[in-house]
Formats: structure tokens, sequence, C-alpha cells
């Protein structure tokens, strides 16, 4: 692991910590191994893809503390969710992420991501004078791929 990424892995630990102390919780060893087992995932997971990942690195965390830490790596800003059109959520990290958006095969659920062109920007000026503020956005397109197609 490069160093800048190592950097980058502190600074979002820190961000972590503190979200913790601002909502009196502690940085537990469960979360500790949890947090380390979200930064060095790769792409996106679903939070049983990190069960059997913990369990597969002889890491005895349970479920539940997988999902509530999960839930506030998410409100902590450390990763995002997206739900591709399934009936459970994927999360990935953001810290060396650039904004995308993602396209996805209805028939063999392969995932696409393209960059973010900055089609948002389009709609912050009419939502803030609505009155929205946004916390974030997602985009998806649904279809079927090239190999799928033929």
């Amino acid at each position: 692991m490069s160093k800048r990424t190592q950097n980058k892995i502190q600074k979002e630990e820190k961000r972590f910590e503190k979200y913790l102390l601002n909502n009196r919780l502690r940085y537990t060893d469960g979360r500790k191994i949890i947090f380390d087992e979200v930064m060095h995932a790769h792409g996106h997971f679903a939070p049983e893809e990190l069960v059997k990942q913990c369990k597969n690195n002889k890491r005895n965390i349970s479920r539940a503390t997988i999902y509530r830490c999960l839930k506030e790596l998410l409100e902590a800003g450390i990763i995002r969710e997206t739900a591709f059109g399934d009936k459970h959520h994927h999360y990935e990290h953001i810290y060396d992420e650039k904004l995308h958006h993602h396209a996805r095969c209805i028939r063999c659920h392969e995932n696409l991501e393209f960059p973010d062109l900055g089609e948002h920007k389009i709609y912050e000026d009419l939502l803030k004078k609505k009155g929205f503020l946004i916390l974030g956005h997602e985009m998806h397109f649904y279809g079927i791929c090239k190999q799928c197609k033929n």
C-alpha cells in the first residue's frame, strides 16, 4: 500500500474517531476491525460479504456489530450506500474514489462505473432554492450489457 493511501486511510480513521467521540461512542476493537476491513475492501460490497470477509480473515465479529458499524461509517461520511435495485444495499468507501455513477446489467448483474460529468450541478440550485439540503447524490442506469445482448 502506498504512503499516500496510508495517509488517506489515517485521515478517514481520524474522521471516524471524531464522529464516535461526538456521538459518545467508543472506538472498540470491533469497530477498528470493521474499519480496517472496509478500508481494504475493493469496489462495492454488501454487508454479508463483509461478514464472510471477517470470518475468512479469522476476525470474530458478530453480524449485528458489522451492521451497526456500517451505519456509523455511513453517518460519518466514510462510506456511501447504493441499492443497485436490489433488496439489500451495497457500500463503497469514499476516500480514494472519484465521483462516479453506475450502470447495471439486469441479466448478469455486472456493474459498470463511469465518471460524474458534473450533471448534479444542474439540480443543486433548483433544490437549494426549494430549501433542500443536499447530502449526496447517485445516478443509476439499468439495462443489458454488451455480452448479454449478444
